[in-house]
């Protein structure tokens, strides 16, 4: 089937769909793309990617009623039914985030190309040891499709573990085309609930990508823990900032087998969420007085050093930081603290002309005009996929 994709200009224009491992809201970003060889060096781009240019237009971030927050929350630890009800109650609000985007930025749906959505990741599961993997994102796309009544992508993950791969980190191939710049390596670190890097170099064949390991889930789910509920987050570091790490705990916790898998390496709440929170807060650390501020600012440094451990190893001129993370004003200055002592350029990407909070809704934009002109979506260097795979599942309205 070939799917007709409306062009004005030569103009591909698209919505990026994304609701990560934090579960706070979903970020819808539209984005114009247009194909654009001009300072993109061909001969380091495979003709199967898409050379493009790229307009940001809007971003728009839609909110999570707290009832949901928590509904999503008991999802990730295997409540089937509610999981299955989730899907469809998703695909209405990614609907309406859309609809409010368009509103916001005085566009109709007849205007959009396509949605690309990422969905809500439930459970994430990479192939190991002898065994296949497997994924779940929630948020139907036929949902979607039926109430904007513009084509859905949704599904991106699959295709790349069908192929060996990971299913993660999907974002490298965005990365490069927006960040690759001649001689230098360039770390584009996101903080979502789970931290993931993608270097790139030169050539898209050297570009790899992982996750570093926790970015903001634990801290997440401390402070859900020591609040009694009432807080779902550290706002501005300041909880942690009072506090001081606990060095036995912080020890143990670097000593996790994740942190010295080599990539290929994906990971998700499963490792780093809630029963590494219980584990934490039950009888492995049960003799330590640790105050709930230190706690917090254990697991912050956690995500600082995890991050930098990963990245310096390949020697990058500068680290772009990225995400909802870089809200988190302390874990954002031990990063950077941390990488200037070496030397290491650090910058918020929003000097970019991207906000933090739409830089993975904008790739998954990407990632969708790749599926609408067949084009492949992944990089096996980072996923370890056999090959390059086209991603995605296209629903029609």
């Amino acid at each position: 089937m070939t799917i007709k994709i409306m062009k004005q200009n030569n103009l591909t224009r698209i919505i990026g769909l994304m609701s990560g491992t934090s579960h706070d809201g979903v970020d819808a970003a539209l984005v114009e793309i247009y194909p654009n060889a001009e300072g993109t060096d061909l001969k380091s781009v495979p003709p199967s990617f898409l050379p493009l240019g790229l307009q940001f237009v809007k971003h728009l971030h839609f909110p999570y009623r707290k009832s949901l927050r928590e509904e999503i929350r008991k999802a990730f630890n295997g409540d089937t039914e509610l999981i299955c009800r989730l899907n469809f109650t998703l695909g209405e609000v990614f609907a309406k985030a859309v609809l409010s985007l368009l509103k916001a930025a005085r566009f109709k749906p007849e205007d959009i190309t396509a949605i690309s959505s990422h969905g809500q990741t439930i459970c994430h599961c990479p192939p190991s040891k002898g065994k296949s993997g497997s994924t779940l994102q929630i948020g139907e796309a036929a949902v979607i499709a039926e109430r904007t009544g513009i084509l859905t992508i949704s599904d991106f993950r699959t295709a790349d573990m069908a192929a060996g791969g990971q299913g993660a980190p999907l974002v490298p191939l965005a990365d490069y085309l927006l960040f690759k710049r001649d001689g230098e390596v360039r770390a584009i670190v996101n903080i979502g609930g789970i931290a993931n890097v993608t270097i790139v170099r030169d050539k898209i064949v050297d570009t790899i990508a992982f996750d570093t390991g926790p970015g903001n889930s634990l801290i997440d789910e401390a402070m859900l823990f020591c609040s009694a509920g009432k807080r779902s987050f550290d706002k501005n570091g300041s909880f942690a900032r009072s506090g001081r790490p606990v060095k036995k705990l912080l020890d143990e916790l670097l000593s996790h087998p994740f942190f010295r898998k080599k990539p290929p390496k994906s990971t998700g709440r499963e490792a780093f969420g809630t029963e590494m929170l219980r584990k934490i807060m039950g009888t492995d650390f049960k003799s330590i007085p640790i105050k709930s501020q230190d706690i917090v600012a254990t697991l912050t440094h956690l995500t600082a050093i995890t991050v930098y451990e990963a990245v310096e190893r390949y020697q990058p001129d500068e680290v772009i930081l990225t995400g909802g993370g870089t809200k988190n004003r302390f874990l954002v200055s031990l990063i950077s603290n941390i990488f200037k002592e070496k030397g290491i350029s650090v910058n918020n990407i929003s000097v970019y002309g991207i906000p933090p909070q739409a830089k993975e809704a904008v790739s998954f934009a990407i990632l969708g005009c790749q599926t609408l002109n067949h084009r492949p979506g992944n990089l096996p260097s980072a996923t370890g996929a056999s090959h390059r795979a086209i991603l995605g599942k296209i629903t029609l309205p």
